[in-house]
This record gives structure tokens, C-alpha cells and sequence, in this order.
């Protein structure tokens, strides 16, 4: 199987996976819209055309699926919208393209002529919402959202209501129970649902990455709503503050985008894969307070930090994947700590032009929509 379609290719984990498999041999056709929110240049757009089939088109247009899917063997499915917050008030948007567009995808797989044999689908871990804790008198429980009421009185982490004491997060596992919290994670899983379903039916391969907070070199440095890295490093650089959520106590599973890449790719070459779903992660959690401290140390600068105890709706209390499954049934090893990963990162931001610093519009805006408290 050589012929590898990948949406949203010029994006940042699909610019790398490209390049990966253009030097694996592999031959690669881009489906990308080449959005303004996600490409504020064409330099992705430039260097991919040069060694793929690049089509400027939409996953939400049926007539760029077909031509897409010509000849195409394999479809890795990446494009989507992505960000917790913005989703819960771009409702239509983030379900027109992530549940619509993969529902189009089957649909035309399902009434055209193809030769796709696997599709492997870029999910999220958020569809596990707060994930797998321990309670000291009844194991493992998964508890739903924090109550919002806790939230305002600086409650952020759950206490179980038989022992009193404060639940302990575990690493979170494929199997564990799906609770989204945001309309963004319920979207992720409703691509889950639909792709398990049709293609079961189409007789296709599927598998499915659940991945963590994916970083690197190439992450989106002007988008204010995700990726907490580069909003933080675009705070610095501006020498603007730094502002930290709730009490800074909040962990997340961190995971560099050569190890992701290798994960798909190893997914991707895997034969006789009927259903699966993966984690990919580091299987390492790290407190947000930390994150942006060793930002601060590495960009030596005097960035003050700041805990508002502000929260926002669909955020989760921590993060950790239990990466028992990919690395039993792939061998899947991260090569990248999150150290190396983030002065990796950090050199290459430092080489690159200073974005506006556009996150006091994005929490006025979240704030004026009821997200941000």
C-alpha cells in the first residue's frame, strides 16, 4: 500500500508525516484547504507541491473527496477543527467539519468506485474526558465534569464523596469510559463511531489515534485557542505575562511530533488491523505551572506568571495515556523526553518572525461567549 492520502496534509502533524513517508517511499496526495486560521503563509504549501499531489480543497466538498481518493490505497484522516473552547460556540463549524466531513469521506468510499484498503483516523484524548482516578474506597471510578459551582470556588480537583479524599488520576486506557466535555471531544468521537461503523461494512482496515498534546517544531504560533506552548511562547516573545488557569496544578500528557509521526507510520505499515484504537502519548504528565516555567527559563526572560484561578468550560483537570497497547502490539518507544523535545522547540521558535500575540481577544471573546469564567 503506497499510495497514502492524508487531509489536512499541510497542517503541522501532516507536514511532518508527509515528509516522513515521501522518505519512506510512499506516494502522497494532500486534500488541505490551506486555512488562514491554521496556514498564515503558503511555505507549507510551497514545499509540499513540489513532492506531492496537492489539491487546495475541502473535506467538506464531495467532489474533492472523489478526486482525492483516486487511486488511493491508504487515508489518513487529520483534518479537522481543533481547540476546547472555541468549539462550545462554533457549534456548526466544528461539527459541520469534523462529523460532516468524515461522514462525506465514507459516503464516498461507500457510492464510488476506490481501492482504499485502511483508513487511519487522527482522533484526541479528549473524548475520555477526565479520564481514569483511583478512589482510595472504590477503585477506579471515571468521574463526569467538575460541577461549575466547585470551579468558582477554586475546587478544581475531584474529592470523592464516600472517603472525603482527593481522587489520584491514572493513566487513561483505550477501554476506559467515553465521557467528552466539550463539543469539540464529542465531535472526535462521533468521527470514532461513524468510521468504525461504515467502514466495517466497506470491509477497510480502521484505526484509530487517540493523541495527546501533540508539540514541536511547526505548531500554529498565531492561533490563540490551542496549544498552550505556543501561545505562551508568543505571550513571551511580545513581553507580554504569562497567565496560568485555575491553580497551575492542571497536568498534561505532552508529546513531540517526531514520536507521533513514528506512531502512525508504524500504524500505518501494520497489517490486519480491524478496529483498533490507539493512545499516543508520552505516558508522562506534566503540571501547566511547570510548562510555562521552563518556557520562562529557556527564553530567559523576565515574563512574570501569573495564577488567575480563571477556568473555562470543556477544560479537563489532567491528562496521562497508558500507552500499554500501542507499545505491546507496534513496539512504539519515545525517542523525544518532553526536555529535549521543548528546547527543540524553543530554538525553532527563536528563528522564527514574532506573531501578533492575538490571546487577550480570544479570552474577551470566550468570556463574552460564557466559556471563560
Amino acid at each position: 500500500m503506497k499510495n497514502v492520502l492524508i487531509t489536512g496534509g499541510a497542517g503541522f502533524i501532516g507536514f511532518n508525516l508527509t515528509k516522513r513517508l515521501i522518505d519512506c517511499g510512499y506516494s502522497v496526495t494532500i486534500l488541505d484547504n490551506l486555512s488562514k486560521k491554521i496556514h498564515p503563509s503558503n511555505i507549507r504549501y510551497d514545499k509540499l507541491k513540489e513532492i506531492t499531489r496537492f489539491i487546495i480543497g475541502d473535506v467538506c466538498s464531495r467532489a474533492d473527496w472523489e478526486k482525492a481518493i483516486s487511486n488511493q490505497d491508504v487515508i489518513i484522516h487529520l483534518a479537522a477543527e481543533t481547540g476546547t473552547g472555541q468549539s462550545m460556540y462554533d457549534i456548526h463549524n466544528y461539527t459541520n467539519i469534523n462529523v460532516g466531513g468524515t461522514a462525506l469521506m465514507l459516503d464516498v468510499l461507500t457510492n464510488s468506485k476506490n481501492s482504499v484498503k485502511k483508513i487511519i483516523l487522527s482522533s484526541s484524548r479528549a473524548v475520555y474526558g477526565e479520564g481514569m482516578y483511583k478512589c482510595k474506597e472504590q477503585g477506579v471510578v471515571f468521574p463526569p465534569s467538575r460541577n461549575y459551582e466547585d470551579l468558582k470556588d477554586a475546587k478544581y480537583d475531584f474529592i470523592s464523596q464516600r472517603s472525603k479524599s482527593k481522587l489520584i488520576p491514572l493513566p487513561t486506557k483505550e477501554n476506559s469510559h467515553i465521557l467528552p466535555t466539550s463539543i469539540y471531544a464529542l465531535t472526535k468521537y462521533n468521527q470514532e463511531q461513524i468510521l468504525l461503523l461504515a467502514a466495517n461494512n466497506l470491509n477497510i482496515d480502521v484505526a484509530i489515534l487517540r493523541y495527546q498534546n501533540v508539540f514541536g517544531p511547526g505548531q500554529s504560533l498565531s492561533n490563540p485557542y490551542t496549544g498552550i506552548l505556543s501561545i505562551f511562547s508568543t505571550r513571551i516573545l511580545n513581553g507580554n505575562d504569562i497567565e496560568i488557569y485555575e491553580d497551575g496544578m492542571q497536568t498534561r500528557d505532552f508529546v513531540y511530533i517526531d514520536d507521533v509521526v513514528s506512531a502512525t507510520v508504524l500504524v500505518l505499515e501494520k497489517s490486519n488491523l480491524k478496529s483498533q484504537v490507539y493512545n499516543v502519548g508520552s505516558g508522562k504528565p506534566i503540571t501547566v505551572l511547570k510548562v510555562a516555567q521552563k518556557l520562562k527559563d529557556l527564553y530567559n526572560t523576565k515574563t512574570s506568571i501569573t495564577i488567575s484561578n480563571k477556568y473555562r468550560k470543556g477544560d479537563i483537570r489532567h491528562n496521562l495515556a497508558d500507552l500499554s497497547l500501542i507499545k505491546q502490539e507496534l513496539g512504539f518507544v519515545n525517542a523525544f523526553s518532553f526536555d529535549r523535545g521543548l528546547l527543540n522547540f524553543v530554538k525553532w521558535v527563536q528563528k522564527q518572525d514574532i506573531q501578533d500575540d492575538m490571546y487577550d481577544y480570544s479570552i474577551l471573546e470566550m468570556i463574552q461567549k460564557g466559556i471563560m469564567k
